[in-house]
């Protein structure tokens, strides 16, 4: 039989894709296992990270569940893309991983609804109070005739003519506003990076400073990402500018509300309930919490984005994102890079690092994989034990990388 060429052309090494806080490659097996090799780490810090992820992962995706600042982007020997799986990145220093050569990407367009339902539905619970009454039914409470009715549901109030102020209106903002409005809320909103006009497209009304959003709203909820310019948004001050006793809804960064002042806004009667979704300090605790004895205030473990439906996406988004570093080229292809201002002309240009990822010659690419929807896949992922903290991949994993020449170093923004 005369020879053939291959299909896909030559072999080359697979570069080596870690996912860093989790344990599960399910969805991303089937969308990354042609281009590379997929290990996961299931580590709360970088000191929890296998030595053979650290020197030869191109690639990384991470939850919020663990912190890349420039010591931990400096312990990773080849690593070319880190891919949020979220929309916030204020966990991973973009600079910094820019001045190295990293280009970070995050997935904005994933939960949009998720997370807009689940700010409603607190709305709704600081409004009508449910989540309170429910808890005294639970607990054997017997309310019988007005005056128990009253006292137990004390503090309830009606939505239609309240106006519900928006911070920040992205793709969360936008969806909680159209909802709000089916409620019967008056909708304004406070975005300094918007151009004039869309709230012409909404029906809404739009302030130009937050002081006159604050000043305006029975009800404020928080859509912005967190960054040096607006930590502690929400602090003794700007509460003091809100209307007595309104509402605050925290479902986009824990650090956009100062949790002590919250506390004493909440027991001083200032906010009449609050209902945070983020915290400043997560996994959260009551326990370990300025928030720990306050009343009128409901906390959730940072699941607002979450359903069945929203997690494969967002998996299969950011194993997409990896797909699109490994096979073309850097960063041009991605989609959603958000430090391309921090990569430098050293880390760049003047070499062929990212023309390709997956080590074959410039302008040669893997065949990418058309459709990938599937949840399954017939290869697991590395997880074999090993000496290192919570670490799946072992010292005898063959060498399946491509080594890449590392930047040279120099000393943004749920």
């Amino acid at each position: 039989m005369a020879n053939r060429p291959m299909p896909n052309g030559p072999a080359h090494p697979r570069p080596l894709v870690a996912l860093l806080d989790g344990r599960d490659c399910s969805v991303e097996m089937p969308i990354l296992k042609d281009v590379a090799t997929v290990a996961f780490c299931d580590a709360q810090s970088t000191t929890e990270i296998h030595e053979k992820v650290l020197n030869e992962a191109v690639g990384a995706m991470l939850y919020h569940h663990i912190t890349l600042a420039r010591e931990d982007l400096k312990k990773f020997k080849n690593l070319r893309v880190v891919v949020r799986l979220g929309t916030g990145v204020d966990n991973i220093d973009i600079k910094a991983a820019g001045e190295l050569g990293v280009a970070v990407c995050n997935i904005p367009g994933y939960g949009v609804e998720e997370v807009a339902d689940s700010t409603l539905c607190l709305i709704l619970n600081l409004y009508r109070r449910t989540y309170w009454l429910a808890n005294l039914v639970k607990e054997g409470k017997k309310i019988c005739g007005p005056e128990q009715l009253r006292e137990a549901a004390q503090g309830s109030a009606r939505i239609r003519g309240d106006t519900l102020g928006i911070v920040g209106l992205g793709r969360v903002g936008t969806a909680v506003a159209l909802r709000a409005k089916v409620f019967g809320f008056n909708v304004i909103f406070y975005d300094p990076y918007l151009q004039d006009g869309i709230e012409k497209s909404l029906g809404i009304t739009r302030v130009y400073t937050l002081q006159d959003l604050l000043f305006q709203s029975d009800c404020v909820s928080l859509h912005c990402n967190l960054n040096e310019h607006n930590h502690h948004l929400i602090n003794d001050y700007t509460i003091k500018q809100m209307r007595p006793g309104a509402f605050l809804i925290n479902t986009a960064r824990g650090g956009l509300v100062d949790e002590q002042a919250l506390a004493s806004a909440l027991k001083d009667g200032r906010i009449r309930a609050a209902a945070c979704d983020v915290h400043e300090n997560e996994p959260f605790s009551f326990a370990n919490s300025p928030l720990k004895d306050c009343p009128n205030l409901i906390c959730t473990p940072h699941s607002s984005f979450y359903s069945d439906q929203s997690i494969t996406e967002l998996r299969e988004m950011a194993a997409g994102e990896v797909r699109r570093a490994i096979v073309g080229r850097m960063p041009e292809s991605l989609r959603n890079c958000v430090n391309k201002e921090y990569l430098t002309g050293t880390a760049v240009k003047g070499n062929n690092r990212y023309d390709s990822m997956n080590g074959a010659p410039p302008g040669y690419n893997y065949n990418p994989i058309p459709g990938v929807h599937s949840t399954t896949d017939a290869h697991p992922p590395l997880s074999v034990h090993s000496t290192a903290p919570h670490s799946t991949l072992p010292e005898s994993t063959p060498n399946n990388h491509l080594p890449m020449p590392k930047a040279e170093q120099s000393s943004e923004v749920h």
